[in-house]
């Protein structure tokens, strides 16, 4: 039995199908939730490649979605913006702002409340979102956010509506 810190056995086909994977960018998986006004696709997780400990797959946006107050417990997100404008807003009261655009990544630690917006009114935010794990922890919060949703909200079964 190895550890975190030890190599595995090697297995029975030598790494050969359970080594490395490539899943062409034409080949992600849109059978995951679909919210209106964002398209996600997975392309790394457990079901497709066997990933333990993480997820990773593409996020579209379309123009003025924003979340409610959220955040995602003990997980670790980044996001790489490949085109458009993210703005994100953060803190006990959503009182902190930032914005990223193409090639610029966001790192969101665990626990912290945050809302994503989309900064474009007619262009869709294109991203790449990687998770810390395959779990899927959100945890809404009671904060008026500064920027109300409006819209098309970005909610899904990760990211619900405040209630």
């Amino acid at each position: 039995m190895s550890s975190d810190h030890e190599p595995p056995a090697i297995p029975p086909d030598g790494w050969k199908r359970s080594g490395v994977r490539v899943v062409p960018g034409d080949q992600l998986d849109a059978n995951t939730a679909q919210t209106p006004g964002m398209n996600r696709a997975a392309a790394i997780d457990l079901a497709r490649v066997g990933a333990q400990k993480l997820w990773a797959g593409t996020v579209h946006i379309h123009a003025d979605a924003k979340t409610g107050a959220h955040h995602h417990g003990p997980l670790e997100s980044v996001i790489y913006v490949i085109k458009g404008r993210a703005r994100m807003r953060w803190g006990e009261t959503l009182e902190y702002v930032a914005e990223a655009g193409p090639g610029d990544f966001i790192y969101v630690p665990p626990f912290v409340p945050h809302q994503e917006i989309n900064a474009s009114a007619d262009e869709t935010l294109e991203c790449v979102l990687v998770r810390s794990d395959n779990e899927a922890v959100v945890v809404n919060l009671d904060i008026e956010p500064v920027e109300k949703p409006e819209r098309v909200a970005w909610i899904d079964p990760i990211h619900r509506a405040p209630g």
